[in-house]
């Protein structure tokens, strides 16, 4: 029983890892996409610094998804080689996520408390990553 459930794992883990890397190639094919239609028929609406900066924070966010998928590859793939979960790097698929929130928010609607709360969320997670990295280093050395 202990073969079945390590193959039935294995074979779930390798399709969950098929499947993201589709997921991964269909957001950067469109991506490009929109970004070849953005510069087509939009370049010329841009026409201040605001609407400029809006357009480059769609740009960023976009990639940082993309690379949000790719941590979580390989995540998945450490999982499979190793079995086991590096906290390193769900650290940083979180502060990547977190990041990517960011950059998207409209500040001009975001409330004081929201504003806090995230940064402390932002903190919260910069510290425990270095934390996390110095306990890494520390017992290898």
């Amino acid at each position: 029983m202990d073969r079945v459930m390590r193959f039935f794992e294995r074979a779930i883990l390798q399709a969950a890892q098929v499947l993201l890397l589709l997921v991964i190639i269909a957001a950067v094919y469109q991506l490009w996409y929109l970004f070849v239609i953005a510069i087509r028929d939009h370049v010329n609406d841009l026409t201040s610094v605001p609407l400029l900066t809006e357009a480059v924070q769609r740009g960023f966010g976009g990639v940082l998804l993309i690379v949000l998928g790719l941590e979580l590859l390989e995540t998945l793939r450490v999982y499979v080689t190793q079995h086991r979960v590096r906290l390193e790097i769900i650290m940083v698929v979180a502060i990547i996520a977190v990041g990517r929130h960011v950059i998207n928010l409209d500040y001009h609607q975001l409330e004081n408390s929201g504003l806090l709360g995230l940064a402390a969320l932002v903190i919260a997670l910069t510290a425990g990553y270095y934390l996390v990295m110095k306990a890494s280093s520390t017992s290898s050395s």
